[in-house]
């Protein structure tokens, strides 16, 4: 399993429409035959910052990701949104 936990600072006046296409990316990143979770969170303190948890089955898997339709539309759509750029951290799972 591959996971990455991808940090996004959104611009305030951009939020509603940063949580809509992020929606939008969620929906069709379940979909994917090889996505163990997408799990789309908001910071509870500070309502700009969010973080993307992506699992998948192999890294062939997650690059695949980055390739299809849903995701490339995000990432062009919401670019302008950000205060700065995400930042994508690969992690090692340990357990499961």
């Amino acid at each position: 399993m591959v996971v990455t936990c991808v940090h996004v600072l959104v611009k305030a006046e951009h939020v509603d429409d940063f949580i809509a296409a992020t929606k939008a990316n969620h929906l069709g990143s379940v979909q994917e035959p090889a996505n163990i979770r997408f799990d789309f969170l908001q910071d509870p303190d500070d309502p700009t910052q969010f973080m993307l948890y992506e699992a998948y089955e192999t890294n062939d898997d997650a690059a695949a990701h980055k390739q299809t339709e849903h995701y490339l539309t995000w990432r062009e759509v919401v670019a302008p949104w950000m205060a700065q750029p995400r930042q994508g951290k690969p992690y090692n799972v340990i357990a499961p």
